[in-house]
């Protein structure tokens, strides 16, 4: 692979990424369904990869390093991913990630914070062909994963 390809590889994630936080915000704010705590999550991924590829096109440095960084952030996304649908097909019970945040001390705040609708990781309110957006966001984040590792395991500075 040239370089060329390289650089149209991390263009491609990077509009993905890009794409993905979009249709999170879509899908929140204009269709109005709430995303649970680890729906929240999963975001991070697309937002470090986000950062992370804008500065290497600023400073067009360790571009074979970058995709290794992105191997990891997103083998760690495919790890949260199947844990939020591990959640949702009952294999694993529902953990603090996915209550409400509690840590207030006034009485007047944690009142407030228990009249706030949760939304449940294992409750589904927003699917595509059937597959709810966990459970496309394991496969796209895997595939992302095995891509950019082998990328970064085959690179080749021309």
């Amino acid at each position: 692979m040239n370089n060329l390809i390289y650089k149209t590889i991390l263009n491609f994630i990077l509009l993905f990424s890009i794409f993905s936080i979009a249709f999170a915000y879509y899908v929140e704010f204009i269709l109005g369904h709430q995303p649970c705590n680890l729906c929240l999550l999963e975001r991070i991924p697309y937002l470090l990869t986000i950062v992370i590829i804008v500065i290497l096109l600023i400073f067009k440095n360790f571009e074979r390093y970058t995709f290794l960084v992105i191997a990891v952030i997103f083998f760690s996304a495919t790890l949260l991913s199947v844990y939020h649908v591990g959640i949702e097909k009952e294999f694993f019970e529902e953990s603090a990630v996915c209550s409400s945040d509690l840590k207030i001390l006034d009485k007047e705040k944690l009142l407030k914070e228990l009249t706030k609708k949760v939304v449940s990781c294992k409750n589904v309110t927003f699917s595509i062909f059937g597959l709810s957006l966990a459970t496309i966001n394991t496969f796209v984040s895997f595939i992302i994963s095995a891509i950019t590792f082998r990328i970064f395991l085959n690179y080749e500075n021309k």
